[in-house]
């Protein structure tokens, strides 16, 4: 699996990654909640869809908010595992934000 780069990364995050930040050849995004159970049962339901694609994002937890950051490390960069993931944890997000 190649790597993408540049503008080709940052005109899909502009088109479908709404939140999502481009840099040092990673996508990364905040995402906050009302409190810190929200916050890992979160990280619970994001895990599972990264489990069931094979594919583990990189993260930290802080009270409310969760920072994940996705690239590929085996291709160096950016792939479509990454965009897939990141639309996948977009729509566990989005189930919390309107409960």
């Amino acid at each position: 699996m190649d790597a993408l780069f540049g503008d080709d990364v940052k005109g899909f995050i502009d088109r479908s990654l709404k939140g999502w930040t481009f840099d040092n050849n990673t996508i990364r995004r905040e995402f906050r909640f009302r409190n810190f159970v929200e916050a890992f049962s979160f990280m619970t339901a994001v895990g599972m869809e990264a489990e069931k694609i094979d594919h583990h994002p990189d993260w930290s937890n802080t009270f409310n908010r969760v920072t994940i950051t996705l690239s590929t490390h085996s291709a160096g960069g950016v792939t479509n595992k990454d965009f897939d993931l990141a639309g996948k944890i977009d729509a566990v997000y989005n189930n919390y934000i309107r409960s």
